[in-house]
């Protein structure tokens, strides 16, 4: 198991790399380029600029996450094709680099979605990433993306981009008559397109769920059950089409048995990266996130730990949406120390478990 730490690179991301270096166990970083718009190329330039930094740190960077797919291809479009190709030149650049896993989403127009991105959590004061579809109400996706932006603390969030989102009305429109099945085709066309590229360069891509776990504004959403899961890795078999396991995303559905999702595709080989992290059930359709310690949400993180060490134990890990804690102000999800508290949290169970397996 490789523990590792999201980072948003110097120039957009108030954490320093000197700061995750000394968090115990930390060995690299699930890396972003946030500047990137969708259907980009990542350069080889900027790639190896970024590269060498976190080298210079003591860190590695085996694992990229967000080279973001262009609505164009899950809408199946006529340009796809040319967004198909310029991802191929991406993972052939990033692999140059030495990433081995590309973690990824197929969510139509939303990565994830909060109504509140600072709920004040009773038990201990801090705040949290928060979601009630109560709440929703009346609001339109227009109306939650302004929401969203005008609380992030000024800093860019991963899926709430503005140029991802400045076609949102039309994009909208366009998803009305794309169905599940139609979207899962697309996402076909898509790994068709790119899978031989990964094959010839050694790269993993691991895609992240749905968060939350269940359809959203009427959109086609295929990837937040063990069942969805399946029929994504049917889609092109290979050993690069792979999941990356998000507890939290998948956990929000109490229905979602994490740990057995995890036993299920570790043994077949198919978890190409994972973010570990607890959620409170607060209701229907109504959950924050928690600490990472098990007795602080609903998710049991020595079973899913368990599972891990059991059946996929040289995987990639980050801690996920730590809370704001001890006065921090940063990107919502993303502060400095509840995630390093959580890396920890993780590495002891982990040795505990490798010490009672011995």
């Amino acid at each position: 198991m490789k523990m590792t730490f999201r980072w948003y690179g110097s120039d957009s991301d108030n954490i320093t790399l000197s700061q995750i270096k000394q968090i115990p166990g930390m060995t690299g970083l699930m890396g972003v380029l946030d500047y990137k718009a969708a259907g980009e190329v990542w350069t080889e330039e900027e790639i190896k600029a970024y590269m060498d930094e976190v080298h210079a740190a003591g860190l590695e960077c085996e694992v990229i996450e967000s080279v973001n797919v262009h609505e164009d291809i899950k809408m199946g479009l006529p340009t796809r094709d040319q967004y198909i190709a310029n991802y191929c030149t991406t993972i052939r650049n990033l692999a140059k680099y030495g990433v081995k896993v590309i973690v990824y989403n197929f969510m139509p127009v939303f990565d994830w979605l909060r109504t509140d991105l600072a709920r004040v959590i009773p038990e201990d004061g801090s705040n949290s990433l928060y979601f009630d579809e109560k709440e929703l109400g009346e609001m339109t996706p227009v109306d939650l993306v302004r929401n969203t932006i005008d609380n992030c603390n000024g800093f860019t969030l991963p899926g709430w981009e503005p140029e991802r989102l400045a076609e949102l009305e039309t994009t909208l429109e366009r998803y009305k008559t794309i169905t599940p099945d139609d979207l899962r085709a697309n996402y076909k066309y898509f790994l068709d397109g790119i899978i031989p590229t990964c094959e010839e360069c050694g790269v993993v891509m691991a895609c992240h769920p749905d968060d939350p776990a269940w359809p959203i504004f009427g959109l086609p959403r295929i990837a937040h059950s063990q069942e969805d899961y399946d029929k994504i890795i049917a889609l092109r078999d290979s050993p690069c089409n792979t999941v990356c396991l998000c507890t939290g995303s998948l956990g929000s559905n109490p229905d979602n048995d994490i740990p057995a999702i995890i036993r299920h595709f570790g043994e077949m080989n198919r978890i190409g990266a994972m973010h570990v992290r607890n959620v409170k059930y607060l209701g229907y359709h109504k959950f924050r996130e928690a600490a990472h310690l098990s007795s602080t949400g609903d998710l049991d993180m020595y079973a899913i730990m368990k599972a891990i060490h059991d059946t996929c134990p040289n995987t990639y890990i980050r801690p996920d949406h730590g809370r704001m804690i001890w006065n921090e102000s940063g990107r919502p999800g993303y502060g400095l120390y509840d995630r390093a508290l959580g890396a920890t949290y993780l590495n002891g169970l982990w040795e505990a478990i490798c010490k009672s397996s011995d």
